[in-house]
Order: C-alpha cells, then sequence, then structure tokens
C-alpha cells in the first residue's frame, strides 16, 4: 500500500478501457516531469438499491468487480515502463464519490479524467460526475477531451487571460512538451477595449510558471492578438498546434462558473485534443481541503 504522506500521486480515473491510454499517458506525463507516482483508479459502484449493497466493499472487490479489474490490468498494460504505477479499486455510492475517497485518501496532488463530448443539451457542462469533481476535488484537475488525441506533439497552445488556473496548465503544457520535446505557445486576445498591457503581464506570469514548473526545461513562444472574435482568433489558433490546453475560468451560470464558455465552444469546434486545467487551492485550500476531510461525502 502506497504512503500517502510521502509520495502524492498523480490519480487518474478510468472507465472505459478504449479510453484508458490517453488519459494514462497525460497522467504519467505529469508524474514523470514531478517525479510522482501515477495510481490508476477503477470505481466499482454500489448503489442504495444494489443486491451488492449488503455485501462487504473487500466482498464485492474479490468476488463481483472482475470488469474492474480487467479495466486496470489493460489501464496497466499501456503504462510506460519508466514511470512508477500504482492501481486501486473503490467501492462507492457513486462514481464521483469514489474518486473523491480516492483523492483524499491518498492526497493526491492531482487527478486526470476523461471528458466525452456526446453533444446533447443538458444542464452538465462536462457531465455531472466530471461537474461534480470540478467543484469539490481538493486537487489540481484536468478533464481531457476523449477521442481526439495528437498524432505526435510539436507544440502546445495554451491561452492565458489571467485567473487562479493557469499554473495547472502551465504544468501539464510542459509536462507533456517536455516528453515530445514539443514547444509551448502561449497567446492572449485582446479587443478594442482592452488594455495590451494586461495581455502582455497574463503571458509574462504564465512564462514565469513555466520557468518554475517541474521537470526539463521546455522552449516556449508568445503571440498577442489584437482585435477579433476570441472563439474565432483561438480557433485559427489551435489548428497550428497539436494540443490546447486552457485554465478554467469562472464566468457564466453557478453550474458553468468553473469552466467558461470559451473554453467549452474552442473545445467542440476543434479536432486538436483539448485540457481543461483547475487549481486545487482555487477550490477550497488547505484550511479548507483540511475540514472536509472531517465531514461525510453526501
Amino acid at each position: 500500500m502506497m504512503d500517502a504522506s510521502t509520495d502524492r500521486p498523480i490519480l487518474v480515473a478510468v472507465a472505459n478501457p478504449d479510453h484508458t491510454p490517453q488519459l494514462v499517458r497525460t497522467a504519467s506525463d505529469l508524474a514523470r516531469a514531478s517525479d510522482a507516482i501515477v495510481r490508476i483508479v477503477s470505481v466499482v459502484v454500489k448503489s442504495h438499491d444494489s443486491p451488492f449493497s449488503v455485501y462487504s466493499d473487500e466482498t464485492i472487490i474479490e468476488q463481483y468487480a472482475e470488469n474492474s479489474r480487467k479495466l486496470l490490468d489493460s489501464a496497466l498494460a499501456v503504462a510506460p515502463d519508466d514511470v512508477r504505477i500504482d492501481d486501486a479499486q473503490v467501492v462507492s455510492r457513486s462514481v464521483s464519490d469514489g474518486i473523491l475517497t480516492a483523492v483524499d485518501e491518498t492526497d493526491a496532488r492531482a487527478l486526470v479524467v476523461g471528458w466525452e463530448d456526446r453533444k446533447r443539451r443538458t444542464d452538465a457542462v462536462l457531465g455531472s460526475t466530471n461537474d461534480r469533481l470540478l467543484e469539490r476535488a481538493p486537487c489540481d484537475l484536468y478533464v481531457e477531451r476523449i477521442g481526439h488525441e495528437a498524432d505526435g506533439v510539436d507544440s502546445i497552445l495554451l491561452p492565458v487571460a489571467g485567473g487562479p488556473h493557469v499554473r495547472p496548465a502551465v504544468d501539464v503544457a510542459n509536462a507533456i512538451a517536455a516528453r515530445n520535446d514539443a514547444a509551448v505557445s502561449f497567446c492572449s486576445v485582446i479587443d478594442d477595449d482592452a488594455d495590451p498591457s494586461v495581455a502582455r503581464e497574463s503571458i509574462e506570469r504564465a512564462t514565469t510558471f513555466l520557468e518554475d514548473a517541474p521537470g526539463p526545461p521546455v522552449r516556449s513562444e508568445s503571440t498577442i492578438y489584437d482585435g477579433g472574435d476570441v472563439v474565432e482568433t483561438l480557433l485559427e489558433a489551435a489548428a497550428e498546434h497539436d494540443i490546447v490546453v486552457f485554465g478554467a475560468t469562472r464566468q457564466g451560470a453557478v453550474h458553468r462558473r468553473l469552466v467558461g464558455s470559451i473554453p467549452r465552444r474552442v473545445a467542440r469546434r476543434t479536432d486538436r485534443t483539448v485540457i481543461l486545467a483547475r487549481d486545487g487551492d482555487a477550490v477550497g485550500g488547505p484550511v479548507i481541503r483540511r475540514l472536509r476531510r472531517l465531514l461525510p461525502t453526501p
């Protein structure tokens, strides 16, 4: 059993064998940059009305979680050899509760999950599970769109406009760039009424985060786009890169406050790999995190 007090892992939650290589690869890049361990987690759901609710979690894992075990084995099979790998099955009332339990029990430094855009109208922005994780997971969170993988990585686009989530966005861009000998391209889009100095300051701040990010140094460049529609400008820029990384924003209605309309609109119109990054400290911070561990998960 991993000692969570001395080795905070990068967690990656898996639910579909077709999606595991993409998510495990991103988690491994983050772990490689920070010399961390990857823990692959599969949640076995024991709902209130399930006949398995009378069994202990240990019994469910030993006797009734064969598919979960096969899923983890398939994930382990695609994990890189140069990264330390661990795995765990978690029994819980829901997928989100199980993932949150794994985050708390291991004091995870980051969590990687997948987002499959089904293009249907719903109040859930990235799906109900991911929305709950965006609001509650007390660690850095990376939501990667499933099914759009870069075939080789030469450059990573990272739009910046300030806010608390730039640092984790830079961390994952840096980690992927380091593995692929790629460049990180910062950009900012200003409209006619904006102060260009704010855009320059945002890029300078992101560049400082890149210089301080764990792992080997990577190449970077920056561009400020002046005027025009922000979404259309970013879509044109994304076409010149392999991966787009966004820091979450707090704009829009309450249930969309951590995602923001621009990242969602770009993600749904580009064929590039898209990763949304959210800072764990911006959600609660260390004090709130310790208090949450004293309270039951509803």
